[in-house]
């Protein structure tokens, strides 16, 4: 099963918590996305340095897929961002980082287990 079967579309995107996704691998590159969403290279390098400086981190949010996001909460590990009534979970794993945006009427709070639950899982396996 390839990463985009398995994890985009049947757990991220297939929960329906999840509007759109990406996993970038932690060293650079799309290892899949949803179809449509296109992260620029400028924007998978941001999102790769996301946890290395989490107070500039706080201060500039992120952009995905030319959409701005400030941040809410960031630690070590996710980063949760929210532009108007939308929002982006992002966590890193062992060696990638999952990048799942919703839309409304998805909260935060039902988008956030199904992302951070897959970064669990890929841990524990090594991922």
């Amino acid at each position: 099963m390839s990463w985009q079967t398995a994890y985009v579309d049947a757990n991220l995107v297939g929960s329906g918590k999840v509007s759109r996704a990406a996993i970038v691998g932690q060293q650079g590159g799309i290892w899949a996305s949803s179809p449509g969403y296109t992260l620029s290279p400028e924007e998978q390098q941001h999102i790769t340095k996301l946890f290395t400086n989490l107070d500039a981190t706080r201060a500039s949010g992120v952009k995905l897929a030319g959409q701005k996001y400030f941040a809410l909460q960031v630690n070590e590990r996710s980063f949760y961002g929210k532009k108007q009534a939308d929002g982006v979970v992002i966590v890193k794993t062992k060696q990638a980082i999952l990048v799942a945006e919703y839309a409304a009427p998805i909260q935060a709070g039902e988008a956030t287990p199904v992302v951070e639950g897959l970064a669990d899982y890929l841990i524990s396996v090594n991922y």
